[in-house]
């Protein structure tokens, strides 16, 4: 599960359309603040690129936070634009199936690149495991959200970090349950059983799964949302803008039906970079 598993098991392309300028921040936020210098990116595959330029390898070049693939348009590169300083320095230290477990050891090694700028985007393996009974506690997942941040925040003091919420993994579910070949990667790939077992079945049982799964995700994103809000005001929430984007299928990898392929990593850069510092 730790390995070839939850290399699969990660997360899946979930974005919103850029509809507008940079939101304005909300109370008790600072103001973006000059652009940095320098960022990192923590999390799992989705930030990693996974499947996004190749058969189940990274493709780092093309993650929404730090790739440097002007197709995608990362934070990285519109940080660029305003700011050249940044050249060369964005460091991705997420890794391809972390949970919120993993979040601690990747705040240490980010620390150690004396980053300004710091995205965050964790806990879809938390929740698709090979079980529902396997999904990780939320008072558990809310401690090492915890661990990771005060990390963040005792060793890099000042800078700016930004946390994601979670993709919705129901509507995956939702929009792939009739696809043959999306239900077919799903049970081959043992892919987040928790909610894609048993995918054409609306037996009670199968309904009532699926919903609980859904309510644990919803419930890791209050917990991150919390989270930053008792980091202060550096730290900023994307107030749920991953989780309540409607994705289409076409904005997910066909290789697994599940993570986010090239234009999926375009769109999750659009929307998050509009809902984060926006510089």
């Amino acid at each position: 599960m730790r390995l070839l598993s939850r290399i699969t098991l990660t997360c899946l392309a979930t974005v919103l359309v850029l509809t507008g300028s940079a939101a304005t921040p909300a109370a008790g936020q600072t103001g973006p603040g000059p652009a940095p210098d320098s960022m990192a990116s923590m999390g799992d595959s989705i930030t990693r690129g996974f499947n996004a330029c190749g058969f189940y390898v990274d493709c780092t070049s093309r993650s929404f936070s730090t790739g440097d693939n002007s197709s995608v348009n990362s934070h990285y590169l519109r940080i660029r634009a305003v700011n050249p300083a940044i050249n060369g320095r964005n460091f991705n230290h997420a890794a391809s199936g972390a949970r919120a477990d993993d979040l601690p050891g990747q705040a240490t090694a980010v620390v150690n690149r004396n980053v300004e700028y710091v995205t965050i985007l964790i806990g879809a393996n938390d929740a698709c495991t090979s079980s529902e009974a396997s999904m990780t506690p939320v008072a558990t997942f809310r401690g090492q959200i915890d661990t990771a941040l005060a990390t963040l925040q005792s060793g890099l003091p000042g800078a700016k970090v930004f946390v994601m919420s979670i993709p919705d993994i129901k509507r995956l579910w939702e929009v792939g349950r009739t696809n043959f070949w999306a239900r077919t990667f799903w049970s081959v790939g043992s892919i987040c059983q928790s909610m894609l077992d048993n995918p054409t079945s609306f037996a009670a049982a199968d309904v009532a799964r699926r919903d609980r799964v859904q309510q644990r995700v919803i419930d890791y994103n209050a917990e991150l949302a919390a989270a930053c809000a008792a980091y202060g005001p550096d730290c900023r929430f994307d107030g749920n803008a991953v989780f309540q984007f409607p994705f289409t299928l076409n904005q997910v990898s066909g290789w697994d039906y599940f993570h986010p392929n090239s234009t999926g990593q375009r769109m999750l850069a659009q929307v998050t970079y509009q809902a984060g510092f926006g510089w």
